[in-house]
């Protein structure tokens, strides 16, 4: 069984934790590296899983899955280039660190060592996560292919060029936040129209769930089920030329762009 340790006890280190368990991985086979120990301590609680450091956890493992903020990330690849990472026995980085390209983490590691980054998101927490995934220079399609299995447990998983992450960050990686300030909005919207706050966040969440459902399954396009909902002249009609005449398409357009520019930025691009 591959051996993952993964460094970093966050939400989406223990999102990716849990998912792995309830995908039938044992407990012996994962380790986790976290630098507070009350948090070291409740993974373990929570999961009996070993917590233990960055090099001990590295050293015995398969596949090293980064999954720190980006700002943390050179303090995790100073103390990985102190560990014998064993090139031979093909070990693999897996990052999951915002903006960051693998060559970044390829220059310090030993020559030739497969490097897969991931941007996944925080749905992931609840099993429906989608996970976009590009490899270095060195990864193989069975470093992919192992990657996508590992992820599968957490949602959905698709391969993209590397080139393309930057607008996967903006897409779907950023998206969770945009669909939750859509969900604010129209909440207070209702509360505003008479509806109690409970009320409003029932109708809007299985709103959500059910359009969701439906854009997954029906086969038609976004574009599409939106015509089928929209009768000439009608209730939704009316709404959604307000929606236009706000501007929608060009806000969420901008805002995909300035999150785009950002990832590229954290990444040391120029854009």
């Amino acid at each position: 069984m591959t051996r993952i340790a993964v460094i970093g006890g966050g939400r989406i280190g223990e999102a990716l934790i849990a998912g792995l368990l309830q995908a039938g991985r044992a407990p012996k086979d994962l380790v986790v590296a976290e630098s507070f120990p009350a948090r070291a301590a409740e993974l373990t609680g929570l999961f009996g899983i070993r917590a233990t450091t960055i090099a001990d956890a590295a050293e015995g493992a398969d596949v090293v899955v980064i999954a720190v903020k980006p700002n943390d990330v050179d303090s995790v690849m100073a103390e990985l280039t102190s560990v014998e990472l064993d090139g031979d026995r093909e070990q693999l980085v897996v990052t999951l660190a915002a903006g960051l390209p693998t060559s970044r983490y390829e220059a310090k590691l030993p020559a030739g060592f497969p490097v897969v980054r991931v941007m996944a998101n925080t749905p992931m927490l609840v099993g429906e996560g989608v996970s976009a995934i590009a490899g270095g220079r060195y990864a193989k399609a069975e470093h992919l292919a192992l990657v996508t299995d590992i992820l599968a447990s957490v949602g959905k998983v698709v391969a993209v060029a590397e080139s393309q992450m930057d607008a996967v960050t903006a897409v779907s990686g950023s998206g969770p936040a945009y669909f939750f300030l859509i969900a604010e909005a129209m909440v207070d919207a209702g509360v505003g129209l008479g509806l109690t706050r409970a009320t409003a966040t029932e109708l809007v969440v299985q709103t959500m769930l059910g359009s969701a459902a439906m854009l997954d399954r029906s086969g038609e396009s976004a574009a599409d089920l939106r015509a089928a909902v929209t009768s000439p002249g009608g209730t939704t009609a009316a709404a959604l030329r307000e929606l236009e005449r706000g501007g929608v398409r060009t806000a969420f357009y901008e805002a995909l762009v300035a999150a785009k520019s950002r990832s590229a930025a954290l990444g040391g691009g120029t854009e």
